[in-house]
């Protein structure tokens, strides 16, 4: 048996691990890579999926970065059946058709660029055609039942507690006689988040692929998150200026719905003030929320039950339209505008920061992680200015970073989900993370478990059969170092972003420091030449 990993390896984004047996070849998750230009390029590679030889994909969830290439994948030959659970399939209905509008968009816009460069028109990624057809395919599959996605394989989904219908994956495979036990965390939730359950407690595995996002921290408390949602919103309000909140179509917007809703109950925000959700593909999801309330966890549905919508304000307003949209940054004072996507690499946040996002009045508010190379990433790390639609746009809004919304497990709430494996000691893959958090989280694995841990890169291929040491192979490993390029140009980007943020920090000190600092930067470059010319 085999396992290729092509996606959220060493990175967050592009959800993708790839399993080959005597007799089949399926995936778990087909995502997305989200990031600078590097890390995007991997989109276009779509033969290292070898998609008219995959049987099927099981997927845990419909967050773009773990299904988002599923549409691509079907453009270019694949037609086997597509897993997932039935509010899964609600989402992805929509959240992929949305996905292709956006590339189709976005394509469209660089083609007329080019056109006027003298250059060539560019294709999208998928279209929505493509986008119709993967959804088609897929197969819903409720919580706790066994089916078998392929010969010698059996499957069952657990609640994850991630996301409205998010799951972990447990795979039996059957070889001789003899049985071997995977566990695919996908995306863990943590306990006693807003909307959905806690995650259900992993059965026994040989293998767990665990998630890392949050390896190397914990989360802020919830109600801490709340109240700091309130001073941003409190801190623009004052000065008449807008809370422009970069936030996830699919979870994150409902819940910071729900948070409003809860705030203003408290009379801790203005009644006054309007919100609007300024994403179509936020207010379908919202629907499908109030669609599938037995999928919420017991404290949400109460709230149904008597009849209170927990997603409702007084002033909130919906804006389909792109016109709608553009009339709110004419509208004169203060306003909250939740808007996708979350990581402001796509859709019609990017507008709202390049009209708000140099006004000191106004404060941008991140409620979701920010992966290296993104725009979110880059303000977050202090960048003066960032490029937002061709122009370069001063970044003078009050910043917000809110962790206590994450809807992924932080790090002690990982270590807490490893203590149920009682009867076998898995060997642990971590994937889904950065670097940095997935090398504090092995660390911390085997320190309190006693556990064998992998962090996996990028296109990395492992031969595994239990009770013997996982092998990589060794043509894999020659074509691709276990440096994963892409991430390190991304983190690179980062920390010169953070750099340049703090030139008058370092200006400001001794002059002393300042050669030392300037001495080990030009030490650094001089390492790094060295190194890129060995490759």
């Amino acid at each position: 048996m085999h396992i290729k990993f092509l996606g959220a390896a060493g990175t967050v984004t592009g959800s993708c691990h790839m399993i080959e047996t005597d007799s089949a070849r399926f995936s778990i998750d087909c995502g997305m890579h989200q990031g600078n230009e590097a890390i995007e390029r991997r989109n276009l590679d779509t033969a290292v999926y070898e998609p008219t030889r995959l049987d099927c994909i099981l997927l845990t969830h419909a967050h773009i970065d773990h299904s988002g290439l599923l549409p691509r994948l079907v453009r270019t030959g694949f037609s086997g059946r597509i897993f997932c659970t039935p509010p899964t399939r609600d989402l992805l209905g929509i959240m992929l058709e949305d996905s292709a509008h956006i590339q189709e968009m976005e394509a469209e816009w660089t083609s007329r660029r080019s056109r006027r460069h003298g250059g060539r028109p560019v294709e999208p990624l998928y279209t929505q055609a493509d986008a119709a057809a993967a959804t088609k395919l897929l197969t819903p599959i409720p919580y706790g039942k066994s089916f078998s996605p392929v010969p010698g394989v059996t499957a069952i989904y657990h609640d994850a507690g991630h996301i409205l219908g998010s799951a972990f994956i447990e795979l039996t495979l059957e070889k001789n006689g003899s049985r071997t036990r995977m566990l695919f965390s996908g995306d863990l939730g943590r306990p006693d988040q807003l909307l959905v359950n806690d995650p259900d407690k992993p059965v026994d595995a040989d293998y767990l692929f665990l998630e890392g996002t949050y390896g190397d921290r914990d989360h802020k408390d919830e109600k801490q998150s709340r109240q700091e949602l309130a001073e941003a919103i409190a801190y623009s309000h004052s000065r008449g200026g807008k809370v422009i909140i970069p936030a996830f179509a699919v979870e994150r917007t409902q819940e910071v719905l729900f948070c409003l809703h809860m705030l203003q109950r408290e009379g801790k925000i203005p009644t006054d003030m309007p919100v609007f959700v300024d994403s179509p593909l936020a207010i379908r999801a919202t629907e499908i929320f109030k669609r599938n309330p037995a999928y919420l966890d017991p404290e949400t549905r109460a709230y149904f039950d008597r009849g209170e919508d927990p997603f409702s304000l007084p002033n909130l307003r919906f804006t389909l339209s792109t016109d709608q949209s553009r009339e709110i940054n004419t509208l004169a004072g203060p306003a909250i505008v939740i808007s996708a996507s979350g990581m402001c690499n796509a859709g019609r946040v990017k507008h709202h920061l390049r009209h708000n996002l140099w006004r000191p009045e106004s404060s941008v508010v991140f409620v979701g992680f920010q992966a290296a190379g993104t725009p979110g990433r880059k303000i977050v790390d202090g960048a003066k200015t960032i490029r937002l639609l061709g122009e370069e746009v001063a970044v003078a809004a009050r910043v917000f970073t809110i962790g206590g919304f994450s809807s992924h497990a932080g790090q002690s709430q990982i270590l807490q989900w490893l203590t149920h494996f009682r009867v076998n000691h898995p060997e642990v893959f971590l994937i889904h993370g950065e670097q940095k958090a997935l090398e504090t989280l092995s660390g911390l694995i085997k320190e309190r478990f006693g556990l064998k841990v992998r962090i996996p890169q990028y296109l990395e291929e492992y031969t595994l059969a239990p009770g013997t040491e996982p092998m990589v192979s060794v043509d894999e490993a020659k074509a691709h170092p276990r440096i994963d390029w892409d991430f390190l140009l991304a983190e690179m980007e980062g920390r010169l972003d953070q750099l340049r943020a703090r030139k008058e920090v370092l200006a400001a000190r001794p002059v002393e420091v300042q050669a030392e600092v300037r001495q080990r930067l030009l030490t650094v470059n001089k390492d790094l030449l060295e190194l890129l010319s060995e490759v």
